[in-house]
């Protein structure tokens, strides 16, 4: 496949062809991505990261200067690039409004062992089914720092294209493994070490009062439930404690990422400080 120098800008690069976009359409569908092992990563940042990460295989652009610096990044990186008009890049996305690029990328596929060996923070995601919360689990378990993601069985497909859209570009960064039966993703987990604290509004314990007590600052895997039904008793009961993140105004509860998010934000703080 060809590409242009890094100078060269978007309107130099060679049309996609239609048998090649009619290929690129079929990532759109679950049952191709699980096949190929390829998905579709949509907007500049997720696509910079996929570049940056060594996961793009391809670059399909709407002609502009401003993907100008993500075409000459993809040529350093040896990133095949592509042009494609608005209504072709429309049938690649589930969007309203596009932004310009799409990438086809690549999906290594990580398992327990490939936890690091001196994780001290993960997230675990039961039967997670809302893309738009797992994608936002996994940027915030970016952002704190956490060392992995798990999706257990029965969640969402983590190539969805609103996970990848709602992950940032995150998705790239850190070990997120799928597909783990609960039980068998907690044991593994306490087997190094970790302790196991699920995320529940009804909780013994409070978030609030375990960081004043210092009891974060150790290796912690947090577990969060099914953003309909929480986690069921059976699940609960395979964590160390519950633990409840206070609520001191009117709201009835916390979303699951907002949740995620609060949790991870005061465990990564306890570790650093």
């Amino acid at each position: 496949m060809a590409t242009g120098s890094h100078d060269e800008p978007t309107g130099a690069l060679p049309p996609a062809s239609g048998g090649r976009l009619r290929s690129v359409r079929r990532l759109t569908q679950r049952k191709h991505r699980v096949e190929s092992g390829e998905f579709l990563a949509e907007g500049p940042q997720a696509v910079r990261e996929a570049i940056a990460y060594a996961r793009a295989l391809e670059l399909y652009v709407v002609p502009s200067p401003r993907a100008d610096d993500l075409v000459g990044a993809a040529a350093r990186a040896g990133v095949p690039a592509y042009s494609v008009t608005e209504a072709e890049l429309n049938r690649l996305t589930d969007t309203v409004h596009p932004q310009g690029v799409v990438a086809v990328c690549t999906w290594p596929t990580a398992t327990l062992p490939d936890l690091p060996a001196d994780a001290r923070l993960v997230v675990v995601c039961a039967q997670i089914r809302d893309p738009g919360n797992a994608g936002t689990v996994i940027r915030c378990a970016d952002a704190f720092g956490a060392d992995a993601v798990i999706l257990s069985a029965d969640s969402v497909e983590v190539t969805n294209p609103k996970v990848v859209r709602a992950s940032v570009g995150s998705i790239f960064h850190l070990p997120v493994i799928t597909g783990v039966p609960l039980a068998d993703a907690i044991a593994d987990l306490r087997r190094r070490g970790l302790q196991v604290l699920a995320a529940e509004g009804g909780g013994e314990d409070q978030l609030d009062r375990m960081a004043a007590a210092d009891e974060l600052s150790r290796p912690t895997a947090w577990v969060m439930g099914n953003e309909a039904w929480g986690l069921p008793p059976e699940h609960a009961e395979l964590a160390d404690r519950r633990v409840a993140v206070p609520i001191w105004g009117a709201a009835e509860s916390l979303n699951l990422a907002t949740a995620a998010a609060v949790c991870l934000y005061a465990t990564a703080s306890a570790q650093r400080s």
